[in-house]
């Protein structure tokens, strides 16, 4: 029996792992598993876009994990990939490729390749996928799995994501899976103007997922909902404010009452199993209800 730890919505939490639970799966039943992923941790979350639904029912995220936790693979959870780094939720990945609002004919920037799996997902919706990663096993590792498995227009280097890639500028889109304390300046230069960039920004552990679109030359704030990623590194940490660099920060909106929409609160992500109760709301704060049909 092994014992990693993941980020989990915030916290680092202890998974164990079996050495049982790593016996041979067959490429039917990692199908099987993948179609029932799309249906109940992103379909039946909101994500209804028949193309996106379509290519992660094909896309196979457990050849984007280390064997020893692809008996995981098509959970809706975070996964350790070495380097103290994590692939998405499924959900988170949908989610984001949602908010681009992809075309077939659309040149993307990826800053923060990870497993690939990311990249994987857009390679399948759009012309071009462009993708840099800082930590360089991972870099390595992302660029072999694109060769064996078939994915000629993704489009990757090692380097540092905050500089974009200005030699292939500009795109139509740009997504960052890893969050700065400010959106990158040469990022805003490099995405084409009425193109979208999606984007987590804040400190360590109070960050806002963006969607923006740049409109004369500026960027204007579409949506955001409060999320949480690794921090940006490389050029980005020279513009920290060094409150990142602490071990936790204090509780923000513990009473649920600082709402960024009607029904979502400020500081707190990944709700999709919480609901604000109204009729508690008053000088205390209000309530809120988590709620899950399934066990465990």
């Amino acid at each position: 029996m092994t014992r990693t730890s993941i980020v989990r919505s915030g916290a680092w939490v202890s998974i164990a792992l079996s050495t049982a639970c790593c016996c041979a799966q067959t490429e039917r039943e990692f199908a099987e598993a993948r179609a029932m992923m799309v249906e109940t941790a992103v379909a039946a979350a909101g994500i209804k876009e028949p193309a996106i639904l379509a290519v992660m029912r094909t896309v196979p995220r457990h050849r984007f994990v280390p064997a020893d936790v692809r008996p995981y693979a098509y959970r809706d959870m975070s996964l350790p990939i070495g380097e103290r780094q994590t692939i998405s939720p499924p959900f988170i990945v949908a989610s984001m490729t949602d908010k681009l609002e992809l075309k077939p004919d659309d040149k993307v920037l990826e800053i923060g390749t990870g497993s690939g799996y990311q990249a994987a997902v857009l390679s399948r919706l759009v012309k071009e996928v462009y993708t840099i990663e800082i930590i360089e096993p991972l870099g390595r590792r992302a660029g072999e799995a694109f060769a064996n498995l078939g994915y000629p227009n993704i489009h990757a280097r090692i380097g540092d994501g905050y500089q974009g890639w200005a030699e292939h500028a500009p795109f139509d889109k740009i997504i960052v899976t890893c969050s700065p304390e400010r959106v990158p300046q040469p990022l805003v230069e490099q995405l084409s103007e009425g193109g979208r960039m999606v984007i987590p920004v804040g400190e360590r552990y109070q960050q806002l997922l963006y969607a923006l679109v740049k409109r004369d030359g500026k960027l204007e704030v579409e949506s955001r909902e409060p999320t949480h990623f690794v921090p940006m590194t490389g050029a980005a940490e020279s513009f920290e404010s060094g409150s990142a660099r602490r071990p936790l920060t204090p509780l923000v909106n513990g009473d649920f009452e600082q709402l960024l929409e009607a029904d979502r609160p400020s500081g707190w992500y990944y709700l999709r199993q919480a609901a604000l109760d109204e009729s508690t709301a008053g000088a205390n704060g209000r309530c809120i209800t988590f709620a899950n049909q399934v066990p465990g």
